[in-house]
């Protein structure tokens, strides 16, 4: 059934095993007419015993020697050519590559994004956000490791509102790679961390190796990301106990969910999409701790120009939701936003490693890929 050739090209068989494998094929091949002359008038296979004695000449005698060499060699080659167990994952993935994939090379397209619009950088961290969120750590359920938010199912949860788009802005660099093993789980959590470091952000630590789900039974029950006002409209006790709600069901504890909301130094919301209008800061397309600082110093009112519940500052340009403000109105989130709002390199410090769990929140076998 096999060839010599074919067998060479499978790299799992060592060279031992090639040469066992050439004298057993090549013995069986020579002992072909000796088996042949062996077959009776009435077309019956005489006896496996009488083969060597029915067969002449010394051909046929080299070739049952040969035969029994090469199942000798065999013998001893037979666990080598057993089906091995998968191999463990690399530990690195060096120069940023896995195989072919070159992952420097799919940041600089995703950069080549920002570089055109800017105003993109905070929705590609919002899709690598909410691609992550999902994770319940009870169930092992959702999460970034299958890349489900590409599906309509998921984009049509509430809080994906608009991230269609970004889904779309990604999909010719999928296709770039795709003959790389590129899947789209990995390139939205690799966007998510090319756009915050593009904006000034940390560098968060990136694995690669999520594998895609080819189907949107795996995207899980809406409601799973945080909403912007709990219970009764405006900040209440309420919508700190939501954020604990969705966090802890993660598996993150209050000084990695105050610095994850760290985030919404960047971007603004939009009417269209959320109800809720306008940025949290006054540069949204760049990352610091800004967002901490206006929390404590601000003035925050209701804004009644807009239906939901939101805030503004004395200014009216700015905004923040009731769950923001929840923020320092809980007595153990509020230490937090103090320690972050002084200490710019801790707050950076701190989110670079609450991120990095979010994004591989559902996830196993990743390696290290370097992607700058």
């Amino acid at each position: 059934l096999l060839s010599v050739e074919t067998l060479s090209e499978t790299p799992a068989i060592s060279s031992v095993t090639m040469a066992a494998l050439s004298l057993f094929i090549n013995a069986a091949t020579l002992a072909r007419p000796a088996r042949q002359n062996a077959r009776s008038t009435t077309g019956k296979i005489a006896h496996a015993a009488c083969v060597p004695k029915c067969s002449s000449g010394k051909s046929e005698g080299l070739s049952r020697r040969s035969a029994l060499a090469g199942v000798a060699m065999l013998t001893v080659a037979a666990p080598l050519l057993s089906v091995a167990s998968p191999p463990a994952p690399a530990t690195a993935l060096p120069l940023g590559k896995k195989g072919g994939l070159d992952y420097a090379a799919v940041a600089k397209d995703i950069s080549a994004l920002m570089d055109a619009d800017p105003d993109k950088g905070p929705t590609l961290v919002r899709l690598a956000w909410h691609s992550s969120g999902t994770y319940d750590k009870m169930s092992k359920t959702g999460g970034s490791g299958e890349g489900t938010i590409r599906f309509k199912e998921e984009l049509a949860h509430g809080g994906n509102a608009g991230l269609n788009n970004a889904v779309d802005w990604m999909e010719p660099i999928h296709a770039k790679y795709a003959s790389d093993d590129l899947s789209y789980a990995d390139l939205y959590t690799l966007g998510g961390a090319v756009a915050i470091k593009n904006m000034g952000g940390p560098e968060i630590q990136f694995r690669a190796g999520r594998v895609d789900a080819m189907d949107p039974v795996k995207v899980t029950p809406d409601g799973r990301l945080p909403s912007a006002d709990s219970g009764p409209k405006g900040v209440d006790k309420s919508d700190a106990d939501h954020i604990r709600d969705i966090f802890y069901r993660m598996g993150f504890d209050d000084k990695e969910i105050v610095a994850l909301s760290g985030a919404h130094a960047l971007g603004r919301c939009h009417a269209e999409y959320s109800g809720y209008v306008g940025p949290w800061t006054g540069t949204p397309t760049t990352f610091s701790n800004a967002y901490y600082q206006l929390l404590l110093k601000a003035q925050w009112t209701y804004d009644d120009r807009h239906p939901n519940y939101q805030y503004k500052d004395a200014s009216g340009t700015l905004m923040m939701l009731p769950t923001d403000l929840a923020l320092v109105k809980d007595e153990a989130f509020l230490p937090y936003v103090q320690k972050y709002a002084k200490n710019k390199s801790e707050f950076y410090a701190d989110f670079a490693a609450a991120f990095q769990k979010l994004e591989e929140l559902g996830t196993s076998g990743l390696a290290p890929a370097s992607y700058s």
